[in-house]
């Protein structure tokens, strides 16, 4: 709604400045403007109206760097302004609201280019690992249901999985709040455990970005409206182990070519179940799989996880809704997130798959 009433804005406000120009011209009789415009101004009149269009564009196509443009026209709208104060002062409070936007677009910009600097190191030491196939003598040493889930998967004899993008289209709320939509972009690194999780969330009308950072075992999570102002900055001991929980249980149900890392230390229940326990940089976390006769996992359970809202422990499940294969491998198509709280079971998340690649260079 805030972007349509911008674009709005950028289009209303760029096409008064035609005005200039037509005067300046002769082109036609303007009578609210009773000060004369020489051609020149004329033609800096009609170069604001094409920057403002430009950003209207660059904006519809999301194109990262609109608020480049817009800043440009703003400039230049606002020292025309000033040239003719008389008849034009009032393209002030346009000019306002859309520098308010345009410092939104920075923010945004910079936010998400943090992300990008990160994914950039590891994309860089990921491309340097070799490449090997995954035989059946790497999986003969895993509990039975874990080897038969690989190979349901389909990662016999492919190659082994050094990195992973996923995108999915997400639902989230808290205890007592109405679900909020978001989209979510994540780049997964295993010989370093790392895990980049970007998220753009819809609250209230607004786009609110989000980023997940785990490198070396440290997690931060920080959330900022409009990419500028902090609205739940964490980390420490507490987000180190609940991120751990976070990229194992994406590696159990998104990567499971990943399962057998040398990190993991397996402990067999029964031919439909096994317990798992994930080391990474001196933090143990573990966790139990389930899976069904097919060979799918089914759902992930562990209670090393913590909910930010209260900074409480409690259980942590995923159940998976169904299964695709996308380029020859059987992979989740979506799931749900759950706490289970004293009182019941409660979905927090629910997650639709989008993409997966595998083993990306850019």
């Amino acid at each position: 709604m805030l972007k349509i009433f911008f674009l709005i804005v950028l289009f209303i406000h760029g096409m008064i400045h035609i005005l200039g120009f037509l005067k300046a011209l002769q082109l036609a009789e303007i009578n609210q403007l009773t000060q004369n415009i020489s051609k020149p101004m004329g033609i800096l009149w009609l170069i604001a109206l094409i920057l403002f269009f430009a950003a209207a564009i660059q904006l519809v196509s999301n194109h990262d760097l609109w608020w480049i443009t817009a800043l440009a026209a703003v400039i230049l709208s606002e020292v025309l302004i000033i040239l003719f104060w008389q008849d034009a002062k009032f393209g002030t409070i346009a000019n306002i609201i859309i520098l308010l936007a345009v410092i939104a677009g920075y923010g945004f910009w910079s936010f998400e280019n943090i992300f990008k600097s990160d994914l950039a190191v590891s994309l860089e030491t990921s491309s340097k690992i070799e490449k090997n196939l995954l035989t059946e003598k790497d999986i003969e040493h895993l509990p039975l249901p874990v080897q038969k889930y690989l190979r349901y998967a389909g990662v016999i004899n492919k190659e082994k999985v050094n990195n992973v993008r996923i995108v999915f289209d997400v639902e989230m709320r808290e205890k007592g709040k109405d679900w909020f939509k978001a989209t979510s972009v994540q780049y997964n690194f295993y010989d370093e455990p790392t895990r980049l999780f970007f998220m753009k969330a819809k609250m209230f009308g607004m786009t609110v970005p989000g980023y997940h950072r785990y490198v070396e075992a440290n997690a931060t999570m920080d959330i900022r409206l409009f990419g500028l102002f902090p609205i739940v900055k964490q980390s420490g001991d507490v987000m180190n182990k609940t991120e751990t929980v976070t990229l194992f249980n994406d590696m159990c149900l998104m990567v499971p070519a990943t399962l057998i890392d040398k990190r993991i230390r397996w402990e067999p229940i029964d031919s439909l179940s096994t317990k798992v326990i994930f080391t990474n940089q001196g933090i143990s976390i573990s966790a139990i799989l389930y899976f069904n006769e097919a060979g799918q996992l089914i759902n992930f359970t562990s209670d090393d996880r913590t909910a930010i809202s209260d900074m409480k422990q409690y259980r942590f499940s995923t159940p998976v809704a169904g299964y695709e294969n996308i380029n020859g491998i059987n992979v989740m198509s979506g799931g749900e997130a759950v706490w289970h709280y004293p009182d019941g079971e409660f979905v927090y998340g629910k997650f639709k798959l989008k993409s997966i690649q595998y083993n990306i260079s850019n």
